[in-house]
């Protein structure tokens, strides 16, 4: 509706030559009287034209070459605001363009041809995924399926590291686990990974292998089994979800690969890097950023600063055209260092969009769930999709802006009525196809050639909130915003409840009857995408 008013102001300005020097602007008003589209153009060139913009907004409507099937009246509002309004026939006309279309309505080419990788959950494998893994996980996973419905073909990377102090924890928890499996008294600190997992796994070794390597090293198999083990329970974890990775990329390859001296032997080429305290020092001051940071400590090992400058430089030697990055909030402060970096070796860090989200927090009732990953206190994704259910996990994870805290009430979740939004929307799938199923026994069809009879304000009104369906979609891929997709399916679900309420099909006459039956149906190709797009299953029955 937008583009065909934007392309009668593009052949009204062959007469009128000041439309081209505005940037035009439509916008949906709050009042139903003011119409289905506004426009501020008069008054926007008032004062450059030096008339009152009431006689412009004429001045511009007689020279608007609009049709009349589509356009059923233009009126100038207040101080010079043009208002159309379009007909009832017109806006019905989306029904067959959605029942032809099905659910690949809306899909866009926009990107066709470009490459995307999306980096999210990142999770190094020393235990179960939290809820706020989870939140990071389903954020991800659909940014990749918006990505890919504007035409991206988009590659879903996990990056880890298996070593380092973390893991060398996580194998010596293991190993003193597993010697108290044998019955041998230790004492197991309490900075060690406290979960009943670590005990899962050394009951499997003692199984497995009796006593016979209480004396290896824990970097050994004790490092390596509980690695192996973890990462199976995350995969595990993430197709509860629906999620699978296409890459899993390995921090420790980086090394092996001669990456990082790579990468270091450029920065001081480049006289980025100085020595101080027996450190290696980046110059992000000469980048632009506040300090200077170190990237090898006086130990040897690298901050986490270097490999992560390094892995990003393989994203763009793979030839990715967009850059993703999904962040707990604990990452704000240090991107820019890393992106700064990055720009230094060359290349171009207008591809990146790094994603910041919020944490999460657990409310059951009045209570905060309080969360510790060693002390293992903390809740998993597991038992939270235990609780509620894998679609319920997914929607209440993105019906939130990224940039909002989320708390993740229980209670809601597992409500099962229309207070709970999930519910709401798989309800109007279902209901639609409940109608289906009736009407069939009564020789009813949805048939597309009575459309002309849905004029009713139930039916315009639903009908317009699916003309706006192509441009949510889009609108929110391209500026990576899953939320928006969530809050619109609301709004469709709430004007099909409505219509349905308001206009009976069975009983209708034969033809509003098919004519109803075939919004009905476009109504459900609508809402099953939107679901699909958030990983949320459109049941047929409730």
């Amino acid at each position: 509706m937008k583009e065909y008013l934007e392309n009668v102001f593009k052949k009204a300005s062959e007469n009128l030559d000041y439309l081209n020097e505005i940037n035009l602007q439509f916008s949906v008003p709050q009042q139903k009287g003011f119409g289905d589209f506004s426009t501020n153009a008069a008054l926007m060139l008032s004062k450059k034209l030096k008339k009152n913009p009431r006689e412009i907004a004429r001045e511009i409507i007689d020279n608007l070459p609009v049709e009349k099937e589509i356009i059923e009246k233009i009126e100038i509002a207040g101080p010079g605001f043009i208002n159309f309004f379009f007909t009832p026939d017109f806006v019905a006309s989306i029904v067959p363009e959605v029942l032809n279309e099905k659910e690949l309505f809306g899909k866009s080419n926009a990107f066709a041809g470009k490459r995307a990788i999306v980096e999210f959950v990142s999770a190094n494998p020393t235990g179960p995924l939290t809820v706020g893994h989870g939140r990071n996980a389903v954020i991800g996973d659909t940014v990749a399926r918006l990505l890919e419905w504007v035409g991206y073909d988009v590659t879903r990377e996990y990056y880890f590291n298996n070593a380092g102090r973390q893991m060398r924890v996580l194998g010596e928890s293991l190993k003193f686990r597993y010697l108290q499996e044998l019955g041998e008294e230790v004492e197991f600190p309490e900075d060690y990974y406290q979960g009943g997992y670590i005990t899962e796994i050394a009951k499997k070794l003692v199984e497995k292998h009796g006593d016979g390597i209480k004396n290896e090293p824990a970097e050994g198999i004790f490092k390596q089994v509980a690695e192996a083990e973890i990462f199976e329970d995350i995969k595990k974890t993430l197709a509860r979800i629906g999620i699978e990775f296409d890459e899993f990329f390995n921090e420790h390859s980086l090394y092996e690969s001669g990456k990082i001296d790579e990468v270091i032997q450029k920065f001081k080429e480049m006289n980025l890097t100085y020595e101080k305290d027996g450190a290696l020092w980046l110059r992000l001051t000469e980048l632009g950023n506040e300090a200077d940071k170190v990237i090898i400590k006086s130990t040897g090992e690298p901050t986490y600063r270097l490999p992560d400058i390094a892995y990003h430089t393989t994203k763009f030697e793979r030839g990715y055209d967009l850059i993703v990055d999904l962040f707990g909030s604990d990452h704000a402060a240090t991107y820019p260092d890393v992106l700064a970096a990055v720009k230094a070796l060359g290349w171009d860090v207008s591809k990146v969009k790094v994603l910041i989200h919020q944490f999460v927090t657990i409310v059951q009732g009045k209570e905060v769930v309080k969360m510790s990953t060693r002390k293992a206190n903390y809740v998993t994704l597991d038992a939270l999709i235990d609780e509620v259910g894998a679609d319920v996990v997914r929607y209440f994870f993105n019906m939130r802006s990224m940039t909002s805290h989320l708390n993740f009430d229980i209670d809601l979740a597992k409500k099962q009525s229309d207070e709970n939004p999930v519910f709401y929307l798989q309800y109007a799938h279902a209901r639609i196809s409940s109608i289906l199923r009736m009407v069939a026994g009564e020789g009813i069809e949805a048939k597309v050639d009575n459309i002309k009879l849905l004029t009713t304000e139930a039916e315009q009104n639903l009908l317009k909130k699916m003309w706006q369906f192509k441009d949510e979609i889009f609108n929110a891929a391209v500026n990576f915003e899953p939320h928006k997709v969530a809050a619109y399916l609301e709004e469709l679900a709430a004007a099909f409840h409505k219509f349905y309420t308001d206009c009976r099909i069975i009983g209708s006459p034969k033809k509003l009857a098919e004519a109803r039956m075939s919004l009905a149906l476009a109504s459900k190709h609508l809402i099953k995408s939107g679901l699909t797009l958030l990983g949320i299953s459109a049941p047929e029955k409730m």
